[in-house]
């Protein structure tokens, strides 16, 4: 089984000794989104868990103690760092405060661990396409040396975004073929694998790959392991990734970056934050009389080396 922590909100930055008490006390609880009631239970061992997949736009809280994670389980690590301030990311650190806490997390994990993501790529009067790609360059010079590669896709323009980006304007496929082609080149010369994610368009020309961000290619090159071969799900229509379970809640990260689709209530992601109870098993909230706990089912997809005795 693949465990992502960051799906749903960003555990590392803003719930990071919760998420360290999880993996110590090995196990944790999800509320269903669907059905209230409902809660899974998924147990936090190394048995039951192939790969925990971290995904932070600051990894600085948890920086020191995250090898109580990594010394136990196979990790890999999204690190989210775009070209955005305050204006569009309200309390995500610098992008040179970001760069240098991806640095030492490389030093702490390897870089063979770390994919850098430059998303969801936007336009506004104020981020235009020249300003992508010098902030993109910047970062790539300085990032290359110590990620895996770079993953990038363009913002869905989704009927919540009209009302919380009124300056946002469309990404023509002009627009997307002109920064594709500037990315690709800048990653070119960096030396940068980048890639696009559960995207349709075929960039290959410039350099680009395809695939998803979370796949058995990348998890084996990076974790020296091989899967067995089971249906491919996805997570979404359109995705390659391979099925993975989340942890946490919709509704309950603070960071209120005005793209995202994680967060339908600010002000309820805010009040979710100053009452969540980092010695509960559940992010928000405690475990109801009412409520029902369901064992996940927890397989091991990868494929074990035959034995010399076999």
């Amino acid at each position: 089984m693949i465990l992502n922590t960051g799906g749903r909100t960003d555990t590392v930055q803003y719930y990071s000794e919760w998420l360290l008490g999880r993996f110590r006390e090995g196990y944790v609880l999800s509320r269903n989104p669907l059905f209230p009631n409902t809660i899974n239970r998924i147990e936090l061992t190394p048995e039951k868990i192939d790969v925990v997949v971290f995904c932070s736009k600051d990894y600085s809280p948890i920086l020191d103690r995250l090898h109580e994670i990594t010394d136990r389980f196979r990790c890999y690590f999204h690190y989210t760092i775009t070209a955005y301030g305050t204006d569009i990311e309200p309390r995500v650190p610098s992008i040179e405060k970001s760069i240098e806490t991806l640095k030492r997390l490389a030093n702490e994990v390897g870089p063979g661990k770390i994919a850098w993501r430059y998303d969801p790529v936007l336009l506004t009067g104020k981020y235009t396409i020249e300003r992508h790609m010098n902030t993109f360059s910047h970062m790539a010079e300085e990032l290359s040396p110590y990620v895996d590669r770079c993953i990038f896709s363009f913002v869905e323009m989704y009927k919540k975004l009209s009302y919380n980006m009124p300056e946002l304007r469309a990404v023509t496929d002009e627009d997307k073929l002109t920064l594709a082609k500037g990315m690709g080149e800048i990653a070119r010369r960096s030396g940068l694998v980048l890639q696009t994610c559960a995207t349709k368009e075929d960039y290959s020309p410039f350099g680009i790959q395809q695939s998803g961000c979370m796949t058995a290619e990348i998890f084996s090159e990076a974790l020296g392991i091989r899967f067995k071969k089971t249906p491919h799900k996805g997570n979404r229509a359109g995705c390659l990734c391979m099925e993975s379970r989340g942890l946490g809640d919709y509704n309950s990260c603070p960071n209120g970056c005005r793209y995202c689709y994680a967060n339908k209530d600010h002000a309820k992601a805010m009040e979710n934050y100053r009452t969540h109870d980092p010695s509960s098993p559940l992010l928000l909230g405690h475990v109801r009389p009412d409520d029902r706990i369901i064992p996940s089912k927890q397989e091991s997809i990868i494929e074990m080396e035959p034995s010399l005795f076999d």
